[in-house]
């Protein structure tokens, strides 16, 4: 296939296709998808190995969100049966953090609902980085906190965070369908703030609200331009009591060609299947390996994830393993770009992976309203799969352990 050896190449150079082709990979038959999943596997394994990083999230605080994500099971108005609890004191989330790392996680993820920060917010954060780190110093600490406000990211930075995420979710175009209490500008702002204080930007998108194909790739593309060292691609999870509760408009298949598409714009790039891959990749979640060289372990922020032993068993068995604590992630020639941009402490052009993004967490995906395009429907042939969505009932915030 033309299409597919024309991508391969220019993956295995670190080149950027064009948006026609990006867009063709959506457009590929059913009877292509090996050969996609086999052609995005050949640009993962030149920029990462047979190596699978693991991150786990730990939740801060849950629900109680004055924003109207429409996507999102703690905003506003949700009536989702989500646990709903304020701040972890840092002890509580430092032995959260420590159940992950235990499972192989060597980035933790600290995230916590709300529109932004205060100060004080930022010294609980700053209290709880202080525990985790004490117990392992080597464990890698994203921050997701919301929008951020002068000095903020600064003083993260400072505290020990490497990371800070905030999604695109979505192409600027159309954001505005999705919430109206923020806008794409300030979550721009915030990842640009976050990038200038020495953060590594991470910052994807969320799939599977009727979106046009057009949208998904409009979203790729602003990410690889504003230089997301890590892109998160969140699966939505529709969650009964917000305004997306009935959009199931993604396969197995879909999701697939998807993850394909934004390997082969972000060759070498952090590429992580997040939140909904449980419930949309189903028994295909070995496939999204071999484009993917990142995933959650175990729990997502309000809803339940397979066991970790069983993500354990999933990397082994599909002849991956587990990237250790003291393996770089990105390839050095990024990592050279990032190093550089943290040490120069200032958010420069995308060429020297300035990040964008916005949201906290993958927790859903995003809307149209009446998009263009019909949803998705080969392999469906068995309806969706709600009873897949649970409730995340464990982990940090309870009593119960979290399973990883």
């Amino acid at each position: 296939m033309d299409l597919l050896d024309t991508l391969t190449a220019k993956g295995l150079r670190g080149e950027v296709p064009t948006r026609e082709e990006a867009l063709a990979v959506l457009a590929t038959t059913d009877d292509e998808l090996l050969d996609v999943v086999a052609a995005a596997g050949k640009v993962r394994r030149r920029w990462f190995g047979r190596r699978v990083k693991l991150n786990y999230l730990v939740n801060l605080k849950s629900g109680l969100c004055p924003e109207d994500c429409s996507y999102c099971s703690q905003r506003l108005g949700s009536k989702a049966e989500i646990l709903k609890y304020t701040w972890l004191k840092p002890e509580q989330a430092a032995d959260a953090a420590r159940a992950g790392v235990a499972g192989g996680a060597k980035r933790v993820c600290l995230v916590a609902s709300g529109r932004g920060p205060t100060d004080r917010d930022i010294d609980r954060v700053t209290d709880t980085m202080a525990a985790i780190k004490d117990a392992d110093p080597e464990v890698e600490i994203c921050v997701c906190l919301g929008l951020l406000s002068d000095n903020q990211a600064e003083r993260l930075k400072a505290a020990g965070a490497d990371a800070y995420n905030h999604n695109l979710n979505t192409s600027e175009n159309t954001y505005g369908t999705i919430t109206k209490t923020h806008t794409y500008a300030d979550r721009v702002d915030t990842v640009q703030k976050a990038h200038g204080a020495g953060l590594s930007a991470c910052s994807g998108l969320i799939a599977g609200m009727g979106e046009t194909d057009e949208d998904l790739v409009d979203v790729v593309f602003a990410l690889r331009e504003l230089g997301s060292d890590s892109v998160p691609v969140n699966f939505l999870i529709p969650f009964e009591g917000t305004p997306l509760a009935k959009e199931w408009n993604l396969t197995p298949q879909r999701c697939l060609r998807i993850l394909a598409m934004v390997r082969f714009v972000n060759p070498d790039t952090e590429v992580r299947i997040a939140g909904g891959r449980e419930v949309h990749l189903r028994s295909m979640q070995p496939l999204g390996l071999h484009i993917a060289n990142s995933i959650f372990l175990g729990d997502y922020l309000t809803s339940e994830g397979q066991a970790g032993q069983a993500d354990l068993d999933m990397i082994k068995d599909a002849g991956f393993e587990v990237e250790g604590a003291g393996e770089a992630t990105l390839p050095r020639h990024r990592a050279d770009v990032a190093e550089a941009a943290a040490a120069a402490g200032s958010c420069g052009s995308a060429a020297s992976a300035c990040g964008s993004g916005g949201g906290c967490g993958p927790c859903g995906g995003h809307s149209h309203g009446a998009p263009e395009a019909a949803p998705v429907t080969e392999g469906t042939d068995d309806g969706p799969r709600e009873d897949l969505v649970k409730v995340r009932r464990r982990g940090a915030g309870t009593e119960l352990a979290p399973n990883a």
